[in-house]
């Protein structure tokens, strides 16, 4: 369970073993998208139609 101090929250999580989810950094703002699928995944910045990064105001 996330701790009041922690940086990232997960906004949005998808599937169990196949999944994705939102992440966004508190300090920023600044929103990530993780996809895990078995015994690998990835995370990179979440970006929006013009390729700038989505920022949510928190």
């Amino acid at each position: 369970m996330a701790k009041e101090n922690d940086r990232f929250i997960k906004v949005y999580s998808q599937g169990k073993v196949n999944t994705i989810e939102i992440w966004v950094d508190k300090e920023t703002g600044v929103n990530y998208i993780y996809r895990k699928d078995g015994y690998s995944g990835g995370l990179t910045v979440l970006l929006n139609s013009e390729g700038k990064p989505v920022i949510t105001k928190l």
